[in-house]
């Protein structure tokens, strides 16, 4: 493999994330890509000859991590190994603690699940580690359980999630596109050019049928579907036909997906005094912000009735394997206008794309720096395949509510939560059931409480 210097790396990592890379005319920049083109990484767009593409080779080459550790492979490692922190942070962890999951074995004693918590208790000298035995699996249950376990537990980026999804194919060829894509979490599309392009290359066998969801053989490529109206048919009366047709069919989807999530999340650990794992996919969460300070003089506000946390330990707090989140998961943030990059940057850290925010007006005017504060935000944020709301559901980006106590939310945010995802379990962070009203929809049975929140016990 020949190594890649630092502007090719550069040029590589720009078109696997952005999905493109353009050299603007830039000699060195276009000598990086064109190097690139000649090892099979970047593909050139045939019109736009600045415009460079990520083959799947490239993508791979990108999602590559450190070399294979020892005991960490296997005929069921189909994941990505860790990064070198990652490692070491699980180390340091088992160094300390002991492994706390057991490691899961085939009748045969190979290792479907903790292929790194293995090598790192060889590395440690430890010979003994929980084990836990799944029988009378097929080779395909085996590589399914390996995958879907891994999904739900690891934080993976795009380029690692189109490695995974090459891998897949080549494994099962004949599986649809639809099917990989919801199993790995990437959109459908992006498996099929993968397929595409590997089919191009000969790496798999261009197939007239694929298997999908459902298990059902179908033609890979679906033929297209003419609708014949009649000769004095009103065009009007037949798009809102279709339309409606088109509505109940998303709505069944959703339906589907939802439900799906659902059973992903109720296989989640919850323990009491600690941060659930991968258990919740609707999340809602009032971090504990440090506050600016309002002189360097006098330094930091220590006016705040509760304990705040610095930026970096609230993203590390559900970052990776930490996460409460299912793989699948929308979260609700909010954030002050001061902080809003840091506000993004947390999403990040845990996970999640933003797509949204609604803000909120307060009635009454505060402090501030630069301006004198009189809204806050509640971003919104979405990871793999959540599905999106039904058309009317959605809620106004603008809310209007006078505010009360220090750094005390209105209801109306967590019922309008309750009310767009009442089948799916619900967490909000930082906070506790004596702080909130009786009659408060958070004490139900959707919702799970984690945290400290500062406030009276409310009547």
């Amino acid at each position: 493999m020949t190594a890649l210097g630092e502007r090719q790396l550069a040029a590589l990592s720009t078109a696997v994330e952005q999905g493109f890379f353009d050299d603007g005319g830039d000699s060195g920049a276009r000598k990086a890509a064109t190097a690139l083109n000649m090892q099979g990484l970047l593909a050139r767009d045939p019109k736009r000859g600045g415009v460079w593409y990520p083959t799947v080779t490239g993508t791979e080459r990108v999602a590559e991590a450190p070399a294979a550790r020892p005991g960490a492979d296997g005929p069921y490692q189909v994941m990505p190994p860790l990064s070198d922190q990652d490692y070491a942070a699980l180390k340091a962890d088992i160094a300390a603690h002991g492994v706390k999951s057991p490691v899961d074995y085939d009748e045969a004693g190979n290792i479907l699940d903790g292929h790194h918590r293995v090598a790192i208790c060889r590395e440690l000298g430890l010979n003994d580690w929980p084990r836990f035995v799944r029988k009378g699996l097929s080779e395909e249950a085996k590589r399914d359980f390996a995958l879907s376990i891994n999904l739900l537990r690891r934080h993976l980026s795009l380029a690692q999630r189109r490695a995974i999804a090459a891998a897949e194919l080549r494994a099962k060829p004949e599986s649809s596109a639809r099917a990989i894509a919801e199993k790995v979490g990437v959109d459908h599309k992006t498996v099929g050019a993968i397929r595409k392009e590997m089919e191009s290359t000969g790496e798999i066998p261009q197939s007239k049928t694929v298997v999908g969801r459902n298990g059902v053989r179908k033609p890979a490529v679906q033929p297209i579907r003419t609708m014949y109206l009649p000769e004095k048919a009103n065009v009007r009366e037949v798009k809102a036909v279709a339309k409606a047709i088109r509505t109940a069919e998303m709505a069944t989807s959703r339906t589907i997906k939802k439900g799906l999530i659902r059973a992903i999340a109720e296989k989640g650990e919850i323990r009491a005094g600690h941060l659930p794992r991968a258990a919740f996919p609707v999340g809602y969460a009032d971090p504990p912000w440090e506050q600016q300070a309002w002189s360097d003089e006098t330094g930091q506000d220590r006016g705040l009735p509760y304990p705040p946390m610095p930026l970096d330990a609230i993203k590390g707090l559900c970052a990776g394997e930490a996460s409460p989140f299912t793989r699948d998961a929308v979260l609700f943030l909010w954030v002050t206008t001061s902080r809003l990059a840091d506000g993004i940057d947390v999403l990040r850290a845990w996970g999640f794309a933003y797509v949204s925010a609604i803000t909120w007006d307060k009635e009454l005017i505060g402090l501030g720096r630069w301006v004198r504060d009189r809204t806050e935000h509640l971003l919104i944020g979405k990871r793999g395949n959540f599905p999106g709301l039904t058309e009317g559901t959605q809620p106004a980006s603008l809310f209007a509510e006078r505010r009360q106590g220090h750094s005390r939310k209105p209801e109306a945010i967590a019922r309008m939560i309750d009310r767009l995802f009442p089948d799916l379990p619900k967490i909000e962070l930082f906070q506790r059931a004596e702080s909130l009203a009786l009659d408060d929809v958070r004490r139900g049975d959707g919702w799970h409480l984690w945290g400290f929140e500062a406030g009276e016990t409310a009547p």
